[in-house]
């Protein structure tokens, strides 16, 4: 794992930065790849358990790779109230996954948040980063239509 050896040694004198360790592997992998713990634990002397449990503890941590795309629907107060519950499923139900998984080529990966903090933008959906506020159906059937098409002409993220 190229890199992983250079960002072990920037922590090796200080054990107790984990969580900036784990962020520099993620920033570099863009997860957190099961092969990089087990070289963490064993160059650092460092538990695998406790590494795991930093992982599974903190939501900006990944096990897995995300997808080319990431839709990320706001389930927060106000989203929620404007309908948010339906415009995830309508997701879950057209690219065939549930909030928190990959497709299974690997396209799209879905996830909720319990607020993204633009609450006047509600319902809210970010898809690469792009934000799409007062969304309903017609727009969500708009974006899955669109990163579909994205993979179908090889377009870039």
């Amino acid at each position: 794992m190229e890199g992983l050896d250079k960002i072990i040694d920037k922590y090796k004198e200080d054990k107790e930065q984990l969580i900036g360790l784990l962020q520099d592997v993620s920033s570099e992998f863009g997860y957190l790849p099961e092969e990089a713990l087990v070289e963490i634990s064993d160059k650092l002397d460092v538990p695998l358990s406790r590494l795991y449990s930093l992982a599974t503890f903190y939501n900006s941590f990944r096990l897995e790779p995300r997808g080319k795309h990431h839709v990320c629907v706001c389930m927060g107060t106000a989203c929620h109230v404007k309908g948010a519950q339906k415009l995830l499923d309508i997701f879950e139900r057209d690219l065939n996954v549930k909030a928190g998984e990959t497709t299974e080529d690997k396209q799209v990966t879905l996830e909720t948040v319990n607020c993204l903090g633009a609450c006047a933008l509600s319902p809210l959906i970010v898809v690469d980063d792009e934000y799409h506020g007062k969304s309903d159906q017609k727009i969500v059937t708009k974006l899955i239509k669109g990163l579909k098409k994205k993979d179908e002409d090889g377009s870039p993220e």
